[in-house]
């Protein structure tokens, strides 16, 4: 079995995503397990006993929104979208919540209804997450300024709760710009490890009480009598989730990298040098009883391996991610049918206090349950292995710089908070609209992602190696537009004459400027013509579709693609059609010095083209986003 799964592990290195081999990556084959058995539909349709409001669903659904980012396998996504509206079936309500509990675990499904928001901008989304938002601006503190864990846990922080509702509090916080919240999200997890960090190990423990009245505290210091390994998993994970919406230039975003670096550091000492993987009670692995534990394991690895990727930690870390990782396959996961797997290890449920009551010793730990495809256990492996992939991917590729023009194309819009924004094929636009998943893609082969607001220039373009203008403005989309003119094409070109990569993603006539910027294309023998070709009506998709040749040297995995309302070309030396369709040009390469330079007359690597929510699988925009970029970066000579 080990042997098996060391060859899933190479075979994961290899694919790149979803499309590519028999063998889908690990985090796929968990995800699909749960498809198959997790959260059935008739739970939902239940009237006697509907599901309770439970984190353990926010946490599988984390990691299927990063498989459906990754595979744009629209079931993903619409297995959590389905879940979460059979709790919102009652106007302005959430079926089984009640605020008034004060459980911070409540948070947690948050970030999955923010997801929904950003995707379909449907309001009810929003709407569920403004009721959790006055949850926290409710939730009892401790004298310091802490969130209880519960309304029944007076004066307690357990480790847990800063996952269930700081990553929520920090994305709400950055979406309704509420510049206030990020101070009292830092104070969390500095309280946190201010009161539960022991000094020797480094190590937190469990759960803090500030009273010091309930029975599992010291008397001294409040303090839970274990390192629980999960509560551990539960707090790095809350810390490099924040990070990615904790502002870059806050006075105290370093001190919560600080955090982060302690508590892995601490982490990776008691990492099982045999397996790679941790025990349940972290410290105590000699111990008889105690267990290496699947879920606790699953969140060090993903910890590792986001903050390595985000840059947060050393380098020096990759061994224990590696070793993590492999640990994880070898220790816990057993195929479970074609392209599925179980996982294997995970405690059920670990807490303090209660009716039932847990007292917080070593015996009150190894007695819980430990069972097979523990929600909580999946969605971290999920995770894990989603990051560890990408990584994988990555690995040994050159880093070179993406830039999104947002010069040429600046529509702006009005966000929840009634601020103005710049939207429309941005990096950071999770809607239709959006790039996101295109950026996802420029990522996982090394591509850094930055935004060019300003005019474009030979010097602010020099460490690009790709700089990408999508849909020039039109004066009905902008007041001022910013258009092209001979100053800016020369820019333009003299920077692609020494190597860069330029991409046009223009569009159709009358939701595009053309004319001016033919000033830029004409100087690569591109035209774009003032047309408007597959107008497609409904979901009268086949207008739209573009059969890709084989063989074709930049797409050579894609056989049709979906292009509506284009804009067709003509074409002149030094550029030549790649694509044409019924005689007329549909896309075009050029050569230009050093450089390079592709067009077509649409933007349509978008969102609503690439994520697979809305296109029927036949039509391959996803595959050609990855067969476009590698072949962009093949194009780099920088």
């Amino acid at each position: 079995m080990r042997k098996l799964f060391l060859i899933l592990l190479n075979l994961t290195a290899l694919v790149p995503f979803s499309g590519f081999g028999q063998q889908k990556p690990l985090s796929e084959q968990m995800a699909n397990t749960v498809l198959d058995q997790l959260y059935p539909d008739s739970l939902f349709n239940r009237t006697d006993k509907f599901p309770k409001w439970s984190y353990d669903m926010g946490v599988i659904f984390e990691g299927l929104t990063d498989v459906w980012r990754n595979t744009a396998d629209a079931d993903y996504f619409n297995y959590m979208q389905s879940r979460m509206d059979a709790y919102l079936s009652i106007p302005d309500s959430i079926k089984n919540y009640n605020a008034t509990d004060f459980n911070i675990d409540n948070i947690k499904n948050g970030t999955a209804l923010l997801t929904l928001y950003k995707v379909t901008g449907n309001e009810k989304y929003l709407k569920a997450c403004h009721q959790l938002y006055a949850q926290l601006q409710k939730h009892p503190r401790t004298n310091e300024g802490g969130f209880w864990h519960k309304k029944i846990y007076p004066y307690q922080m357990w480790l847990d709760g800063l996952y269930m509702g700081q990553p929520f509090y920090a994305e709400y916080a950055t979406l309704m710009n509420i510049p206030t919240a990020f101070d009292d999200i830092a104070n969390q997890f500095s309280y946190m490890e201010k009161n539960a960090r022991d000094p020797k190990t480094g190590l937190l423990y469990h759960g803090w009480d500030e009273s010091r009245k309930e029975r599992w505290s010291d008397p001294k210091t409040g303090l839970s009598p274990h390192f629980w390994a999960r509560g551990m998993g539960w707090y790095a994970m809350a810390l490099v989730d924040v990070l990615d919406y904790f502002p870059e230039d806050h006075p105290r975003r370093q001190e919560l990298i600080s955090i982060l670096n302690r508590t892995l550091s601490a982490v990776i000492n008691y990492q099982d040098a045999k397996t790679g993987v941790w025990y349940d009670i972290v410290d105590l692995g000699t111990r008889k009883g105690n267990y290496l534990e699947s879920s606790a394991s699953s969140m060090f690895v993903f910890a590792l391996a986001k903050s390595l990727r985000k840059g947060y930690i050393p380098a020096s870390f990759q061994k224990n991610l590696d070793r993590g990782y492999k640990g994880l396959v070898n220790e816990f996961i057993s195929t479970a049918g074609e392209n599925r797997v179980n996982l294997n290890k995970t405690v059920q449920v670990s807490g303090l206090g209660g009716k039932k009551y847990r007292d917080g010793s070593f015996d009150y730990y190894m007695s819980e349950p430990v069972i097979t495809n523990d929600p909580k256990g999946i969605g971290a492996f999920i995770l894990a292995a989603s990051e560890v992939e990408f990584l994988q991917v990555q690995k040994g590729k050159k880093r070179r710089t993406v830039t999104l023009d947002n010069y040429f194309n600046n529509e702006y819009k009005k966000t929840p908070s009634g601020a103005l924004q710049p939207y429309h094929y941005l990096w950071d636009g999770y809607d239709n609209n959006g790039f996101s998943l295109l950026g996802h893609i420029f990522e996982k082969n090394g591509g850094i992602l930055t935004t060019l607001r300003s005019a474009p220039t030979s010097q602010n373009l020099a460490k690009s190696s790709i700089y990408i203008i999508v849909d020039p403005d039109t004066e009905k989309e902008t007041e001022q537009p910013n258009f092209m003119n001979e100053t800016h094409a020369q820019q333009i070109a003299q920077w692609v004459k020494q190597g860069g990569v330029l991409v046009l993603f223009l569009n159709d006539s009358g939701n595009c400027e053309i004319a001016k910027f033919n000033t830029l294309a004409k100087k690569f023998g591109i035209t774009f013509n003032e047309d408007s070709r597959n107008r497609v009506k409904g979901k009268e998709f086949q207008t739209g579709a573009i059969q890709i040749p084989k063989g074709n040297s930049i797409f050579p995995n894609t056989a049709k693609i979906y292009v509506k309302e284009i804009s067709t070309l003509q074409v002149n030396p030094p550029a030549r059609s790649v694509i044409k369709d019924k005689g007329d040009n549909i896309i075009a390469t050029a050569r230009y010095g050093k450089g390079t330079v592709f067009a077509i007359g649409d933007p349509w690597l978008y969102n609503e083209y690439t994520d697979g929510r809305k296109l029927p699988k036949e039509y391959e925009n996803f595959t050609a986003a990855n067969d476009l970029v590698q072949w962009l970066f093949k194009q780099t000579n920088k």
